[in-house]
């Protein structure tokens, strides 16, 4: 059920003193755009009538067909926080459409909502959870990002030694005023990096969440001087920094996770369920870990998931499945990270492990626990792809995800991440100039 009706927006802007609203919609690559409007247009912003130029969003349109409209989504109206109480600020969360009033085929929050659309025609539902780290550095005086910290922090360590605990507390606040419910927050391993965990909720709801948390984590940041990043790997000797994606799969409301004729032991659809998704996760990886500096922290180590490949206890796999099954046990992906468009990573996830329950998948054997000394040894222990233009190319090579992407975003995404390759091979790096200047 809608939490909000027109009617209900138009007299919360009235009685909240709203005087703009922005209009927020997500590109192919994850970033959150939007357009400010004033209240005077809030009829024409509820009767879908906002238009902007697709062909300038990279990844969308070309330019004969770039007129496109933002439908806003009620139950995503939020105001600001942050913003002043008088002529306050408020959003809207957007999809996008084409004129004729039927969906852009390259807003990522549709391929998503696709997704569990087919999924509740074969009687499923999702409950999905993320847990987001990221990293707080000092900005410069201009306020330009730095990877500058004079913290010493590190797991669940706790003031003075956690200089970041009043920024995160002001960040929970802020995101409890806008209607999340936050589990726990805390510092994590690396120094001046964090980790907040919210409640889980629906596929579209979740991937909705994610967007929103990255913007209150920024914008409250940039408030205390800092710089919030949640870049896969900031730093080289620190602990990189993901995005887990943890669900549940509900069939007639009951979780998978928990059904099963033998005591200890999955169902076959959870089985299946996972043996999809490892079944095309080296393509899902191009969109999971999307950008060269993904790759970085993908590097066999202690706790890193950098292995295709399931496991109870062994973190270097990229799919953790719970030991001890009841109505809350949920399966970890843990290869993921921020740098992704969570809207895009949740429907391949999803989709490939749909098609897993058609095809009944076969779920292979789980990784061993000494995975780093046996993978030479072991040709059945594979690894996630290692680099983006490996993940590219396997993403080239499974039309089934290509599918689920639609032609538009496939396409376009697929060209942009090549041509990022091809720059980055270009680049002379600092490390190759201090290793083979002096003595070449």
């Amino acid at each position: 059920m809608s939490k909000y009706t027109k009617q209900d927006i138009i007299e919360l802007v009235e009685e909240e003193d709203v005087e703009f609203i922005r209009l927020q919609f997500t590109d192919i690559y994850g970033t959150l755009k939007n357009m400010a409007v004033t209240t005077s247009q809030l009829e024409k912003i509820l009767n879908n009538q906002c238009k902007f130029d697709g062909a300038a969003i990279e990844g969308f349109t070309s330019n004969d067909k770039s007129d496109l409209y933002l439908h806003p989504v009620l139950d995503t109206f939020e105001i600001f926080p942050w913003r002043p109480q008088q002529g306050k600020v408020a959003r809207f969360l957007c999809d996008v459409y084409h004129k004729d009033g039927t969906p852009f085929e390259g807003d990522s929050r549709f391929v998503l909502k696709k997704i569990t659309q087919q999924a509740e025609e074969m009687g499923y539902s999702f409950d999905i959870g993320s847990e987001c780290e990221f990293y707080l550095f000092q900005a410069e005086e201009d306020g330009s990002p730095s990877t500058k910290t004079e913290e010493k922090g590190g797991f669940f360590d706790i003031g003075p030694i956690d200089r970041g605990e009043n920024v995160r507390r002001e960040i929970v606040l802020t995101l409890e005023d806008m209607g999340f419910e936050v589990e726990a927050s805390y510092h994590e391993a690396g120094a001046s990096q964090h980790q907040i965990d919210f409640r889980y909720d629906s596929a579209l709801n979740a991937a909705d969440n994610i967007m929103t948390f990255r913007m209150v984590v920024r914008i409250i940041a940039k408030r205390h001087g800092l710089h919030a990043t949640f870049m896969p790997k900031p730093l080289n000797d620190s602990k990189g920094s993901g995005m887990n994606v943890v669900l549940s799969i509900l069939k007639d409301g009951k979780n998978i996770f928990e059904t099963s004729d033998e005591a200890g032991e999955l169902c076959e659809e959870a089985k299946w369920f996972i043996a999809g998704i490892l079944k095309h996760n080296s393509a899902i990886t191009a969109i999971a870990n999307p950008i060269i500096n993904s790759y970085k922290r993908l590097v066999p180590n202690y706790n890193v998931p950098a292995y295709n490949g399931w496991s109870v206890h062994n973190r270097n796999a990229s799919i953790r499945v719970p030991n001890d099954f009841d109505e809350n046990s949920k399966v970890e992906l843990r290869s993921p990270d921020s740098s992704a468009n969570p809207y895009l990573v949740f429907a391949l996830y999803l989709a490939a492990g749909l098609e897993g329950v058609r095809t009944k998948a076969q779920m292979p054997e789980s990784l061993p626990d000494d995975t780093i000394k046996k993978e030479e040894d072991n040709r059945t222990i594979k690894r996630l792809p290692k680099t983006l233009i490996d993940s590219i190319e396997a993403l080239e090579q499974d039309t089934f995800i290509q599918s689920v992407l639609g032609k538009q975003i496939a396409e376009k995404f697929i060209e942009a991440k090549k041509r990022e390759w091809s720059d980055y091979c270009s680049q002379v790096s600092a490390w190759e100039v201090e290793q083979y200047l002096y003595r070449i």
